[in-house]
């Protein structure tokens, strides 16, 4: 009666050993062909003589798939905007706050939080817009003067993507410049027409000149039929664009009222800034983002500050400890290894959830990844980089066998262009998705 129990009593290790040795065999396989295609990617001509971290982490069994260089500091370009992300999921609310006001007599104090959707071309709805119109307005700027972040190139200033940093952001703080007519432009925000001086006829464009702290535009003869160029946040130029605008009358108070007597008027769902912040790697977003969450943590915008407070509360785990300065991954300041994407990948994961994630990064034919992974669309949701000589791609991977990883591949110093670089990584990783 006993035999059939004893017999099962006697076999069962041995079972359990070969399921063992058997995902033993298996872990080991995968690992042996993930590496011979990373070796291919390593030895790949255009990236041979630059540096390279690559991290492959399957959040489910906490294993490491492949690791080269994993525990490293590399520039990470725009991936640093998945710490900044980070960042406004965990402090800013599911509603950007537009802007804080409190009564004052018949007068309406209004306080800037730094939210960069006021009046900007991307988003129509304007809420804030509609509650100053009718409104007796007095402006209370907070001292503010860090335009650019730490180590950003100088001679980057007239681009677009260097939109310089403010407590009230208006029009994407940048002026755009349109060639209407052979002899005339249009100029948005029509405020800065009056600062320019230029000389027609434009054929077959035109060209700019525009001093580091001035707003004046000169506007020559040039190749150039549209361009958008970032201007100064002065005080001055803030209160002349509200003026404008709103077509009254600003004055300045400097007075600080107390906490509770402000109120907060919202302005766009957080994930809308989010999704074009991460689908377009938009630096400005980045850096507002930063800003806007360090006001609502700190009750003040300094992106330093803030940046040290989630390092030694949030972020205090991470395996090697960043040196992180700004919110877009313009500065070259920037130090993360591969380790430290994967951790707060995962991190993001977990606190947020991974839905919400694929709504926010872009997949293959989408965002920055528009001319990548056309094939691979919902298998790969990721970040990329890009500053000159440094590329880098993190995020998450879905294969096509129902693993579900997540990655890190930072390449730095490297002499080619960007094009065959991302190619390179593009073949690689499109062989995990494929093959495991």
């Amino acid at each position: 009666m006993h035999s059939r129990p004893s017999l099962l009593a006697a076999i069962l290790p041995y079972f359990l050993f070969l399921i063992s040795y058997s995902l033993l065999l298996s872990s080991c396989s995968t690992s042996k062909q993930l590496s011979r295609s990373a070796n291919t990617l390593l030895n790949d001509s255009a990236l041979v003589s630059g540096h390279i971290g690559i991290h492959f982490f399957e959040p489910a069994t906490g294993k490491t798939w492949y690791s080269h260089n994993a525990q490293k500091y590399f520039i990470p370009a725009s991936n640093t905007k998945l710490f900044t992300l980070f960042a406004g999921l965990k402090y800013l609310p599911d509603s950007l706050p537009g802007l804080r006001f409190y009564e004052l007599n018949d007068t309406m104090v209004i306080i800037p939080t730094g939210d960069p959707t006021f009046l900007h071309a991307d988003f129509s709805r304007q809420p804030i817009l509609a509650f100053l119109k009718n409104k007796n307005i007095t402006l209370a700027l907070p001292s503010f003067n860090d335009y650019v972040g730490k180590g950003w190139a100088w001679d980057d200033y007239k681009e677009y993507y260097m939109a310089q940093r403010s407590a009230l952001p208006m029009y994407g703080n940048v002026i755009s410049i349109k060639k209407v007519h052979a002899d005339s432009l249009s100029i948005h925000p029509t405020y800065f027409s009056k600062h320019k001086t230029s000389l027609a006829p434009f054929t077959p464009g035109f060209a700019i000149e525009k001093s580091w702290e001035a707003n004046e535009l000169k506007l020559t003869a040039g190749n150039r039929q549209l361009a958008e160029v970032p201007f100064r946040p002065h005080d001055s130029t803030i209160v002349g664009l509200l003026e404008d605008v709103l077509n009254k009358r600003i004055s300045l108070h400097i007075k600080s009222p107390q906490n509770n007597q402000l109120k907060t008027i919202y302005s766009q769902p957080a994930d809308s800034l989010y999704e074009m912040m991460m689908h377009r790697s938009d630096n400005f977003f980045a850096e507002q983002t930063l800003l806007m969450a360090s006001n609502e943590k700190l009750g003040e915008m300094d992106d330093g500050k803030f940046i040290n407070y989630i390092l030694q509360n949030d972020l205090k785990d991470i395996p090697h400890m960043p040196k992180w300065v700004d919110g877009s991954g313009l500065s070259r300041y920037n130090l993360f290894s591969p380790q430290d994407f994967t951790y707060l990948l995962n991190k993001l994961r977990v606190e947020f959830g991974i839905d919400r994630l694929k709504t926010i990064l872009p997949t293959g034919g989408e965002g920055t990844l528009e001319n990548y992974y056309k094939t691979d669309s919902s298998f790969i949701y990721a970040k990329t980089g890009t500053l000159s000589n440094h590329l880098a791609l993190s995020g998450y991977i879905f294969t096509r066998k129902k693993k579900a990883l997540i990655f890190s591949i930072l390449v730095n110093n490297f002499p080619a262009g960007t094009t065959p670089v991302r190619k390179a990584i593009e073949k690689f990783v499109q062989v995990v998705i494929r093959n495991y």
